[in-house]
């Protein structure tokens, strides 16, 4: 009788769990979907805004990110630089103004790149399966940020003539986050063709080049600045995007970790082709072994002729 009893109760308890998980997951459910539909006009109106958005508020996103970072490097900095700070940054804000100059003037050849692509459906976009907006998107920077950025920043460290004028980028020996616009123009122009390869062949519009050229600025900004962040937290973040940490392994001044983590935005491509590295980030040491003067990586002048200058192999390399 005790076990009769034990056993009913045991069923009620069975009936009642399960009723009580089912409405639990219903609810989830009903959960789901209404954040779903919430997030959909959300993602429309992100898309609105990138499809109009003014030259103004595309400058304002470059300054007001060097300024965000620029004052975390002074509270919380992963290294004490002894520097002039606002030196250093003149030589890197020099080479910010003519990429944008460069930018600016070739970019009705961007735009229209993007709408011969939308109007001939050329392109990976085109010929996919309708899908969620923020998929559509996904894939989309995902792409563009392959061909666009990692694909490119791979070339360059390949091909010696290409190598010589991002050289000036590597030379860097105080990586901040004003380093990360630090291109020489005859490099703004090759990056630039491969921007414009990546949005005919990604067939993507010109409101998800916005966005991806916005999101790129800040990233670029934020793994290149002089900022200390947890490293369990650095390691989780570089699942994703590229952190700080791993960014800064390529300015590692010797290879192989120069020819490591190319990536811009997504840390997937490196992940994906093997280019991932790591290291502690104690032991970096910014610049580049062929380029150690400070005449030669500081002022304007010399960096500029370094791409018109003979080649110079690398002098060591750590196995």
């Amino acid at each position: 009788m005790f076990y009769y009893k034990l056993k009913k109760k045991y069923n009620y308890f069975i009936i009642f769990q399960t009723n009580f998980f089912y409405f639990l997951l219903k609810g989830s459910i009903f959960n789901a979907i209404f954040i779903y539909q919430s997030f959909q006009p959300t993602m429309q109106t992100i898309v609105d805004y990138f499809a109009t958005i003014p030259s103004s508020h595309r400058s304002l996103i470059l300054i007001l990110g060097i300024a965000l970072f620029w004052t975390l490097e002074s509270f919380v900095p992963l290294f004490n630089f002894k520097y002039n700070k606002i030196k250093h940054a003149w030589v890197n804000i020099f080479f910010t103004l003519t990429t944008i100059i460069i930018n600016f003037a070739l970019a009705f050849i961007l735009l229209k790149s993007s709408e011969w692509a939308i109007v001939h459906q050329f392109g990976i976009l085109p010929q996919l399966p309708e899908m969620p907006l923020w998929a559509y998107t996904l894939i989309g920077l995902l792409l563009l940020d392959l061909i666009g950025a990692w694909f490119v920043h791979w070339t360059e460290h390949k091909v010696k003539w290409m190598w010589k004028f991002h050289l000036i980028h590597h030379t860097d020996t105080h990586v901040d986050t004003t380093s990360a616009n630090r291109h020489h123009p005859g490099e703004s122009v090759f990056r630039f063709i491969f921007t414009t390869m990546g949005v005919v062949l990604v067939g993507a519009p010109m409101w998800m080049v916005f966005m991806y050229q916005a999101i790129s600025v800040l990233l670029s900004q934020f793994n290149h600045a002089n900022i200390l962040l947890p490293k369990s937290l650095d390691k989780a973040l570089s699942w994703l995007i590229v952190s700080p940490d791993m960014h800064k392994i390529h300015h590692h001044y010797v290879l192989p970790y120069t020819d490591s983590n190319y990536g811009n935005i997504f840390s997937i491509w490196d992940r994906l082709f093997g280019t991932f590295m790591t290291m502690d980030r104690e032991k970096l040491v910014y610049g580049i072994d062929t380029h150690t003067k400070p005449e030669e990586n500081s002022e304007i002048k010399s960096l500029l002729k370094i791409p018109f200058e003979p080649y110079r192999p690398p002098v060591g390399k750590i196995d």
